[in-house]
């Protein structure tokens, strides 16, 4: 009897975690198996912190995100620009004949390396402005000089590509539109919740946070510790919940549990945290601003087949970048070898996101965001 009973609390103990996760059970275990199943401390000892990796998958993640193109060859130095021998060249002129023309080969690998050149150009006259893929291109161009420019708090040193997203897909395989509203069993509120979504790990939850908080300015807040809140803004519950569906967003999108970024003891406390959440912070603020400012605009001239069932554009999520690892191509830099991407030669003005979270939190967090 004592063995048995002893199971059933082992039994519980992995089911409260895999709740505490939001992940697959499988791959948070609060203890390492020897079936393929090894453990990261993230926070003190006992308090929960563990990043559990299943060997199995974590490997196929790797291989999926380590396929990085080799650069090309570098360019010759000096040549006039690229706005002095092209023309309709606005957003690379400035780059010398050589960059501009090693840059062009590498976004066609990156991008459209079946399709080729004419993928964006017309073949017998490479300035018209006649594919919309060109203009798309442009704007993107844009989007990914501001990223490395004006958001190193969210892609610190490493910055982007365009490989970062496409990975040689002419529209990157993980982005998100709006959901269309899904049917539910007759005399049931439909409150765009309680049917699964792989958006946000199958959980019971509102299926669709992505167009709640990652375009627009929403605020992510969750229901607070006390009973009633008097004297303090009060959180529905449902908004509770879409916040818990964009959390299981991320961690399905990086591959990681909660305590990736919060502390098991207090998920609230900003002073708990670890760096990862501030990161986390300017993420969600920044993709944001590539919807908003640079996808969203787009929507007039997108083919409907590259639209979403609501007719709004693809958009960029976590995921679109992550794929599934805490950090996109795990890591890898490739924008060392493409500094023509890491700044548009015109100065960028710093985001001042107004850091609410932040100013309500512990030191740990001010010291961070002032570093």
């Amino acid at each position: 009897m004592k063995m048995g009973k002893r199971i059933v609390l082992a039994l519980a103990a992995v089911g409260a975690a895999s709740l505490i996760s939001g992940c697959e059970w499988s791959q948070n275990l609060p203890f390492e198996w020897p079936i393929g199943h090894k453990s990261e401390e993230l926070g003190a000892p006992g308090l929960g912190m563990q990043f559990i990796k299943n060997e199995q998958i974590w490997k196929a993640r790797i291989a999926a995100n380590s396929d990085v193109p080799e650069p090309q060859p570098p360019a010759a130095q000096g040549g006039p620009a690229a706005s002095t021998v092209y023309q309709n060249v606005p957003v690379l002129g400035h780059l010398s004949i050589g960059e501009f023309n090693r840059l062009m080969v590498a976004m066609t690998e990156w991008v459209s390396p079946d399709e080729g050149c004419t993928y964006c150009h017309l073949p017998d006259d490479m300035a018209a402005e006649g594919p919309y893929t060109k203009l798309v291109a442009r704007k993107m161009i844009e989007m990914t000089m501001r990223t490395n420019e004006g958001w190193q708090k969210h892609v610190k040193d490493t910055g982007v590509t365009c490989y970062t997203c496409h990975r040689g897909n002419p529209v990157p395989q993980y982005n998100w539109s709006n959901v269309q509203p899904r049917k539910v069993p007759a005399r049931l509120a439909n409150l765009n919740q309680n049917l699964p979504s792989w958006d946000t790990a199958m959980s019971a939850l509102p299926y669709d946070p992505m167009s709640l908080f990652l375009e627009g300015d929403q605020e992510i807040r969750v229901t607070g510790p006390e009973a009633l809140p008097i004297g303090k803004r009060r959180v529905m519950t449902k908004q509770g919940e879409e916040t818990f569906a964009l959390m299981f967003h991320f961690s399905k999108s990086l591959g990681v549990g909660c305590v990736y970024c919060h502390d098991a003891r207090a998920f609230e406390r900003w002073d708990f945290s670890r760096p990862a959440r501030v990161n986390a912070y300017y993420a969600i603020r920044h993709v944001r601003e590539m919807n908003n400012e640079y996808i969203n605009p787009l929507v007039d001239i997108l083919p409907e087949n590259r639209k979403g069932p609501m007719g709004d554009a693809l958009k960029v999520g976590c995921s679109t970048c992550h794929q599934e690892v805490y950090k996109p191509l795990l890591g890898a830099r490739m924008l060392d070898d493409y500094p023509a991407l890491a700044t548009s030669g015109k100065a960028a003005e710093e985001p001042a996101p107004a850091a609410t979270e932040a100013a309500e939190g512990g030191s740990a967090v001010k010291t961070a965001l002032a570093e």
